[in-house]
């Protein structure tokens, strides 16, 4: 009996440091060690572009890069639950991975349903 405790109680302590192992040590960030105060500044410095969020209720619209129409739906092909994010312009049958996305305020994208001229309720 005293085998079989003294095996359990190894394996247990072998599953716990297994995954205390499996974790590598945190590193202090760049923008940190360099004394910026943010990521934001630490971009901005360094020359990277910093997307800023719109505040709010956000829209995305998805738009044909080849004849700018917004009549794009998603293909479905392969396995299902494998995505392969293919698009397929109904207007110009344009196909293709590389689809144009423009993130609208609630503002702006009711200003573009108005110039479409689509009736909202």
């Amino acid at each position: 009996m005293f085998q079989q405790e003294k095996h359990s109680y190894q394996k247990m302590r072998m599953r716990q440091t297994s995954t205390y192992n499996t974790m590598g040590k945190l590193s202090t960030p760049n923008w940190i060690k360099e004394g910026y105060n943010n990521p934001e500044e630490y971009a901005k410095a360094h020359g990277k572009s910093v997307k800023k969020k719109e505040t709010g209720k956000t829209f995305k619209i998805r738009k044909c890069p080849k004849c700018g129409s917004d009549k794009v739906n998603v293909m479905l092909t392969g396995e299902e639950g494998r995505g392969t994010s293919e698009w397929e312009c109904k207007k110009c049958k344009w196909h293709g991975k590389d689809i144009e996305e423009q993130e609208l305020s609630e503002e702006q994208f009711m200003k573009y349903l108005d110039e479409k001229g689509v009736e909202v309720a």
